[in-house]
């Protein structure tokens, strides 16, 4: 079986009536969000609201577009968020000395040097990637916190600013360069080889092999791409804070998994696409944005994201997930 019919046969992009009901289903659910937090809160359904969660959904699609390609290939990458820190320091300490474009090609080789580990354990050295990238975001952490050596840098560029706060013709840099990203992975998930690839790994990674798909090789491009979106989201987060610190993305782990859990991606690979993690983000900025309008609390915030993330999972597994399982 050659690698053509195979990516069709046992891996491939969902069909369009799929794709249409998962995006279709999930805009329901941003317009009776917006709905109900209009007539809660006067001050939802403003300009300058609208382009703060516009902003914050472009930042949780960063995080979780690449945990949506290891996904798909039944992976999981627990890394990112730990990834995204690491990297934002080692670009911050050079953007900060007026190297900004240095600073960025840093960053970007961290998050790609840190996926590339972890592809390689989990394609050649055979750890679960559970473990090897839980292991990877303790490595990661630790080589921040010794990196930072406890300070913050703050400070950057007017010119790399722009890349987190800045605005084209009143729209956010991060909400087009969100448009943009998902325009590239859709083609490169739909037209290109590595992605049909994807699928046909996530869908059954035996039939892929012995059909004469690269498995090793992609797994490892798969969790380097990972790296890479991570790292840039880390670009992103420091040029909208104007600080970096070895804290920097501790906290941003669960939301990106939600997001892709919330889009429709099946969490035992094989199922999904990058459309359904930017409207999973979205639901996300607007359940957030909705509970701080409404002064909920904190503590009560992580409740609201911790039965959100079980609820997204358990409609996984009753909608579809079973049945990717058994097709592996």
């Amino acid at each position: 079986m050659n690698a053509r019919v195979a990516t069709l046969a046992f891996g491939r992009p969902a069909a369009a009536p799929e794709v249409v009901f998962v995006v279709v289903s999930r805009l329901a659910v941003i317009v009776v969000l917006c709905a109900l937090l209009a007539w809660m809160s006067p001050h939802f359904a403003t300009v300058d609201n609208l382009s703060i969660v516009l902003r914050q959904a472009a930042l949780q699609f960063l995080m979780a577009a690449g945990l949506t390609l290891v996904i798909l290939t039944g992976g999981i990458d627990l890394s990112v968020g730990a990834v995204l820190g690491l990297a934002a320091c080692v670009g911050a300490a050079v953007i900060a000395d007026g190297h900004v474009w240095l600073g960025v090609i840093a960053a970007i080789a961290t998050g790609i040097l840190c996926g590339t580990v972890n592809g390689v354990m989990v394609a050649y050295v055979r750890v679960p990637a559970f473990i090897a990238t839980y292991g990877m975001l303790w490595i990661a952490h630790g080589l921040g916190y010794v990196f930072m050596k406890g300070e913050v840098i703050h400070g950057f560029p007017p010119e790399f600013r722009v890349l987190g706060a800045g605005f084209v013709g009143g729209v956010p840099v991060p909400v087009i360069v969100m448009l943009l990203l998902i325009g590239l992975l859709y083609v490169m998930l739909r037209a290109t080889r590595f992605g049909r690839y994807l699928y046909a790994i996530g869908g059954n990674p035996h039939a892929a092999r012995l059909s004469g798909l690269s498995v090793r090789r992609t797994l490892v491009g798969v969790y380097a791409a990972s790296g890479a979106l991570a790292a840039f989201a880390g670009l992103v987060v420091i040029a909208r804070t104007n600080a970096a610190d070895s804290g920097t993305g501790e906290e941003l782990l669960l939301p990106a998994i939600a997001a892709v859990c919330l889009g429709g991606t099946s969490l035992f690979g094989g199922h999904g696409g990058i459309v359904g993690t930017a409207v999973g983000a979205l639901i996300l900025a607007l359940v957030v944005n909705g509970m701080n309008l409404l002064g909920v609390a904190t503590f009560w915030q992580a409740l609201v994201m911790g039965v959100i993330l079980i609820l997204a999972v358990m409609a996984d597994l009753l909608m579809g997930g079973q049945t990717a399982r058994r097709s592996k």
